[in-house]
């Protein structure tokens, strides 16, 4: 049993990892797309190299006025932003970063855990379009409600074709089990649950739920100021909570030279690299329609998936 001080250094990490990393992420996005699209902002704002862009948006937020449409379901308007947000900093808890216990809570059913809790995180999109009382805002919260049961699928089953290899569901099991010979024939269960993962954040080219062209801004439409920070807040903590199971579950995680002493860098390395293929996909490929999405996770995920599990089985069996 951990100590009570043991608890609080490991959740006061947690917490500090998860208001740091997804500014650094937000920070990180601004500059690779200035650096692919030449924006000007970006590369500019406060002198060397635009250090003072994050801050500007920052105070930009907290400047604006915070409004609740007249129609609208106050308390669950207000209550969504924090549905959205609060469950990526709860998966933080169970990922591992390194050997030797550097874990939040190492949690029994890991894979389930951290898949069930994510998936919670896609109401506040949904509760926000629902509240808003703006049919645009609906129709956003819909398409979002419509990829996570679309998407959830191939995830759950790229998931499991590791806890297969592994013979576990725990986090650190896998990482326990791990062997490099896998990353050849795991590598299509890595790409379907990265796919799946960014279209669960509605990430380009999955953002259809948040086409502006469309529907002005999907389930955020008619949120302002500091709320709609905690959104995009979100979004980026997704997008470092996605990473960090990918590299998990498919990449090794902490595993790699010296993993005794650096292990926690490769983690963070791995967690990084996957991040800028994020902001790399949102610069680089065009959005689809809410009709390609649908098609591509029910003709093209769910069946690499199946057949990723299938492949496992033979391994397995070929390996016993």
């Amino acid at each position: 049993m951990m100590d009570v001080a043991d608890v609080a250094v490991r959740l006061l990490a947690v917490l500090l990892a998860f208001l740091l990393l997804p500014l650094l992420v937000g920070q990180g996005e601004h500059k690779v797309m200035a650096h692919m699209q030449g924006r000007v902002g970006p590369m500019h704002a406060g002198g060397f190299h635009g250090w003072a862009q994050l801050v500007a948006d920052g105070v930009k937020f907290v400047q604006k006025e915070d409004t609740v449409p007249a129609g609208a379901d106050r308390r669950i308007f207000q209550l969504a932003p924090a549905v959205a947000l609060v469950p990526y900093l709860i998966v933080l808890v169970a990922i591992p970063i390194g050997p030797d216990g550097m874990v939040g809570q190492v949690v029994d059913a890991g894979i389930f855990f951290v898949l069930a809790v994510l998936g919670v995180g896609v109401l506040g999109s949904l509760m926000g379009g629902w509240a808003s009382a703006n049919k645009y805002s609906l129709l956003g919260g819909l398409r979002t409600a419509a990829q996570l049961m679309a998407y959830e699928l191939p995830l759950l089953l790229s998931a499991a074709s590791v806890a297969m290899a592994a013979g576990t569901l725990s986090l650190t099991g896998i990482l326990g089990a791990f062997e490099w010979w896998w990353l050849p024939w795991q590598l299509v269960g890595g790409l379907v649950f990265f796919t799946a993962g960014l279209a669960e954040l509605q990430r380009p080219p999955f953002d259809a739920p948040i086409a502006a062209e469309e529907i002005v801004f999907g389930a955020y439409t008619e949120y302002s100021g500091l709320r709609f920070a905690f959104f995009l807040l979100a979004e980026y903590a997704g997008i470092v909570v996605v990473s960090a199971l990918t590299a998990v579950l498919f990449l090794g995680g902490w595993h790699g030279p010296f993993a005794d002493q650096l292990g926690w860098l490769w983690m963070l390395l791995k967690t990084a690299a996957l991040c800028f293929v994020v902001i790399w996909a949102r610069v680089a490929w065009p959005r689809l329609r809410a009709d390609q999405i649908q098609r591509f996770a029910w003709t093209v995920l769910v069946p690499l998936a199946l057949a990723q599990i299938a492949l496992t089985g033979v391994v397995k069996v070929v390996t016993s």
